[in-house]
């Protein structure tokens, strides 16, 4: 629950004006995130930060860099939904980026040098892309209420982490069926996300909002990446 949402506090209440400038205001921080995110990827490669990185990781525990990123994400949440700060807000929103940006590094060296290459990478993104322009086309085009995907998100994110660790903990594969299943849980949260924002942020939580997209636009690009790579394989 946002700790700053009152009853009559979230966008949903304010004017009609207020939330077309929230809505523009989400989805132009979301498409910077989105850029921003490409651009560290991008600066990572061309430096060779990027194999430095994927080599590191690959070296220790990913039930560990889990834990961190999830000890990360949790910190820039916290920052972006700053009620006094928008400075704090935007800090949280970068911080969250560069983590991104970070864990994604040893699936993108891994497609680019010994999957399909960058064009592969491309062809998930553009894929991603779409995916998501037609679920939130959805969402606005029939004014569907998807709060009801509540349950559905919180137990199959339990679900998801659990078996993510099992395996890790374990050594065995997840699968390809796993990747299909993770996009289509990816693809809910977007919706319920998508439809819940007026209701769940207050006017001024835009960078929050965009947050909580991106991390459901990412979740997706990993799991359909996932899929390009085992399919080039």
């Amino acid at each position: 629950m946002n700790q700053y949402q009152t009853t009559y506090g979230s966008v949903e209440y304010s004017s009609a004006p207020t939330r077309a400038e929230f809505i523009r205001k989400t989805y132009l921080h979301l498409a910077g995130a989105i850029l921003a995110f490409v651009l560290v990827e991008a600066y990572l490669f061309s430096t060779g930060l990027a194999l430095t990185i994927a080599q590191t990781l690959t070296g220790v525990s990913w039930l560990l860099v889990l834990a961190l990123f999830m000890g990360v994400s949790f910190l820039a949440n916290w920052w972006a939904h700053s009620a006094k700060s928008s400075s704090l807000q935007y800090l949280g929103l970068g911080l969250f980026i560069v983590a991104e940006a970070i864990i994604f590094t040893p699936l993108l060296v891994a497609v680019a040098y010994f999957g399909g290459g960058m064009e592969t990478i491309a062809k998930a993104g553009i894929v991603t892309l779409g995916l998501f322009g037609g679920l939130t086309a959805t969402v606005f085009v029939t004014k569907t209420d998807f709060s009801f995907l509540r349950p559905v998100i919180t137990i199959g994110g339990f679900l998801a982490l659990g078996f993510i660790a099992a395996s890790l903990i374990f050594g065995f594969s997840v699968g390809s069926l796993f990747a299909f299943v993770m996009v289509a849980f990816a693809a809910t949260a977007i919706l319920y996300n998508t439809s819940n924002i007026m209701r769940e942020y207050h006017p001024s939580q835009h960078i929050a909002a965009s947050l909580s997209l991106f991390a459901s636009v990412a979740l997706l690009f990993w799991y359909i990446l996932s899929i390009f790579r085992g399919s080039d394989e």
